[in-house]
């Protein structure tokens, strides 16, 4: 968590009557139940009341344009035996005019102030008590004129994730391991994977602020992947995307041909399992011959 401070019980209680006075509503404005986006100046403005939002999807984003008072989000994912342990923020490059804080035992929790929100790559992760319903509660900051500000941050529900550590290791992204994937691994991540794309590596570049290396993969062959991460360069005709991953992982550009694995967060693709790609032919035709593969592979 970027912070955790607890608020006085005094202002706590303050809060907790205006959430009873909300009645559970969701806010009017535009939604989609994975993200929402509204405004406050939509408000009445002699209302008390805590305007609610209710989102039910392991991932989306909210525009809070104009903030003002508060509004409580909850996450409340329908899928009812998942079991989501860890909260993932990840606040807009223009975040303004509000701070994020977690509802957790009867207390308020600060997740994201104003000041963080602002950093680019800023991402916030905290463990979820409750994986069946989160709740955040945006505070609007006091504001002297009516020029426009904008709160707004994608949202991740993740499952089996850690969120200890400095920032980028809270998202505990397996696929970051900075290892060598064993064989099952491996196997695995061919089958599950948000991306899985043939190719070799153009460019590394190291990100030492943001603890990130940024990996430019000319690609060969497009298996799979979730959004339009690897796209065709209209000028060459080349394919082509970028993968990161830690810094801590010291990648470094080599020669030969690799299957790149990971999976998508935020928008963008996170390096999981890498093997070159005449290993990986060699461990998926020795483990389909003795029946073990966890899922068929369309080879070239």
């Amino acid at each position: 968590m970027a912070a955790v401070r607890g608020w006085p019980w005094p202002c706590l209680r303050a809060l907790l009557r205006l959430l009873l006075l909300a009645g559970g509503g969701q806010r009017p404005g535009a939604a989609d139940h994975c993200s929402w986006r509204g405004s406050g100046l939509s408000w009445e403005p002699r209302s008390r009341a805590v305007e609610q939002v209710h989102l039910r999807c392991t991932e989306g984003s909210l525009e809070w344009m104009y903030p003002a008072r508060a509004l409580r989000v909850v996450l409340e994912p329908n899928l009812s035996s998942a079991r989501h342990t860890t909260v993932c923020i990840k606040p807009a490059s223009d975040f303004q005019g509000a701070s994020i804080y977690v509802e957790h035992a009867g207390q308020l929790h600060l997740v994201v102030s104003e000041a963080e929100g602002a950093r680019p790559h800023h991402v916030s992760c905290f463990s979820a008590h409750t994986p069946q319903r989160v709740a955040l509660f945006l505070q609007a900051s006091p504001q002297r004129d009516i020029s426009r500000r904008t709160a707004s941050f994608q949202y991740e529900l993740l499952s089996n994730q850690s969120a200890a550590g400095p920032e980028f290791k809270k998202m505990a992204l397996v696929e970051a391991m900075c290892r060598p994937c064993d064989n099952v691994e491996l196997l695995l991540a061919i089958c599950s994977s948000d991306f899985v794309v043939k190719g070799s590596i153009r460019n590394v570049s190291h990100d030492s602020e943001n603890h990130m290396s940024h990996v430019d993969v000319s690609v060969q062959k497009v298996y799979r992947q979730k959004n339009r991460i690897f796209q065709q360069d209209e000028a060459s005709g080349d394919w082509r995307g970028p993968i990161r991953t830690l810094l801590q992982c010291k990648v470094k550009k080599g020669g030969g041909v690799f299957l790149f694995t990971g999976n998508e967060h935020f928008g963008e693709a996170w390096l999981g399992c890498a093997p070159r790609f005449k290993d990986f032919l060699f461990i998926y035709r020795a483990a389909r011959e003795r029946g073990a593969n966890p899922c068929e592979f369309q080879l070239d």
